[in-house]
């Protein structure tokens, strides 16, 4: 089997790492235990954590054993790391219902059977501390002037950064030292964004221990002109198909620039990379068959095939010639009363459809040219939807040229 370092490095995840050659030749000759944070700042993981959940699935597959930490003590702080201003203050009951959520989640994608991965809680630690006890045994091994030349603090010193927040790399540093103590985890991995933080426990470690321990960061999901992927309309995209449905989902995916799908095939599906490298040449019109199976592919691992298929049954009915199975096109729900008489105004209809998140927004598609319904460009802003446009009920509406919502009347 293929040294799982040689592989994340030919898929193009990896970023920094502490000790390059000792990883490579850790990974190469022993099963370690190896950790991921996941602080609870929402009620679901995003695609952003998707990547994470890949790293850890392809150490999985080459026996690595995955320890997997769910931040109830963190996510009472808050991670300044990418950040310009505070985190909002959670409450340990919104965090603890986070944390469940993100417990369910990952049993979709990891193997915790006879013992394969690892699931634990910081506030199991974190929240049983001394502060005078953790200042002297911990506090000591940290330089004040070392923190601050950090890219996580650095970036705020001008907006303020909180003494609360400063706190937030020893609380993570001594994460890797209790679970290097409890489990043997001899290694940290994360997003490029917590690389102070993974040096601080690497070394606190090393320090305190005197144990090899190790770290290694991944690239952030950037597009090709390095803005950050999975930002939406409606904000992030989610991995739980109530806050984003499997057909947003695979429309996201479908509607990548060419410039990413080699990226996005290679980071985000179990696909060989001769694969990849052949979806990834394709040019001109055909390139569009290469976005198709990466939304497939990464759609079916978040949602399983059967919701694969009907996300890509949708958009073949509404972008493929001849298409006209319209069945699993997403759909909303809104009174018949408000179509009734004048009806209702097409910018808020929009609003309540969920095709924009504003009357402005809305007010700006249509007078650009970016609406149309059953097939008919609207440019009139004052438009009033009513009832007769509706055919059995049902209202097909886009934005721009990929964004459908069918609306039913109920």
């Amino acid at each position: 089997m293929r040294n799982v370092y040689d592989v994340l490095m030919e898929r193009g995840f990896i970023k920094q790492t502490t000790h390059e050659e000792e990883i490579r030749e850790l990974l190469a000759n022993e099963k370690i235990k190896f950790y991921i944070g996941f602080d609870p700042t929402a009620d679901s993981l995003h695609v952003g954590h998707f990547l994470q959940i890949i790293v850890m699935m392809h150490m999985q597959q080459h026996g690595h054993t995955p320890v997997i930490l769910l931040g109830g003590g963190t996510g009472m702080i808050g991670d300044p790391s990418g950040r310009s201003d505070m985190r909002k203050f959670l409450t340990k009951e919104e965090v603890q219902y986070n944390c469940d959520q993100f417990a369910k989640l990952f049993e979709k994608f990891i193997d915790y059977s006879d013992g394969k991965a690892i699931a634990v809680n910081n506030a199991e630690w974190l929240t049983e501390l001394n502060y005078i006890e953790f200042l002297r045994e911990i506090g000591k091994h940290f330089s004040v002037n070392r923190m601050l030349s950090a890219e996580c603090y650095k970036s705020r010193m001008e907006e303020g950064l909180t003494f609360l927040e400063f706190n937030y790399m020893l609380m993570q540093s001594y994460d890797f030292y209790e679970l290097n103590k409890r489990y043997d985890c001899k290694m940290q991995m994360g997003g490029d964004d917590q690389w102070s933080n993974i040096i601080g426990g690497v070394e606190l470690i090393r320090k305190k221990a005197q144990k090899p321990a190790y770290g290694m960061t991944f690239k952030l999901l950037t597009t090709s002109e390095g803005k950050k992927m999975g930002k939406t309309q409606k904000g992030a995209l989610w991995l739980d198909p109530n806050k984003t449905t499997p057909y947003e989902f695979y429309q996201y995916w479908r509607n990548v620039d060419d410039a990413d799908v080699k990226n996005c095939l290679s980071l985000l599906t179990f696909l060989p990379m001769e694969e990849v490298n052949r979806l990834a040449a394709l040019e001109g019109a055909e390139i569009n068959k290469a976005k198709e199976v990466l939304a497939y592919e990464v759609t079916t691992l978040v949602h399983g095939e059967e919701e694969a298929k009907k996300a890509q049954e949708a958009a073949r009915a509404l972008f493929a010639k001849g298409g006209n199975n319209m069945e699993n096109v997403p759909t909303v729900q809104i009174e018949k009363a408000k179509f009734e008489g004048e009806g209702m105004n097409v910018v808020t209809m929009l609003v309540e459809a969920g095709l924009v998140p504003s009357r402005s927004e809305g007010m700006r598609t249509v007078q650009q040219g970016g609406l149309t319904i059953e097939d008919e460009k609207i440019g009139d802003p004052k438009l009033n939807v009513t009832v007769d446009m509706f055919k059995e009920g049902k209202l097909l509406v886009r934005k721009g040229k990929k964004t459908y919502k069918m609306i039913e009347l109920n």
